[in-house]
């Protein structure tokens, strides 16, 4: 992660193209994330809409390895509106330690 300070962080790599259909999402989670209140969220176009807000220390955050994020491939599809990057929103408190990795599958119409 780069940051732990509530707010938005901008996730290193490649954005979800405009226009593109996001149809799947998985984190993999090297270190869980810690805070004592904090929670994190993951998007792309909305709040939420990758990986809803939950406690750091609940799951998906709090134990490592590859897991599916909120957004799956039976939930209803994201369409970006424009080039957007993968966000991870931090909300309540800061977090002091974690390293997640997200990926997503698109479609390109």
């Amino acid at each position: 992660m780069d940051g732990g300070a509530v707010g938005d962080i901008v996730l290193r790599g490649d954005t979800v193209p405009s226009g593109a259909i996001v149809v799947d999402a998985l984190l993999h989670v090297d270190t869980a994330l810690a805070s004592a209140t904090g929670t994190a969220a993951l998007q792309v176009e909305t709040a939420g809409d990758l990986q809803p807000a939950v406690a750091a220390t609940a799951a998906p955050w709090s134990t490592t390895g590859p897991k599916r994020a909120g957004l799956t491939a039976t939930s209803p599809p994201v369409k970006t509106t424009a080039r957007r990057p993968i966000v991870l929103t931090i909300g309540t408190a800061a977090l002091t330690a974690g390293r997640v990795t997200g990926v997503v599958w698109i479609v390109e119409l």
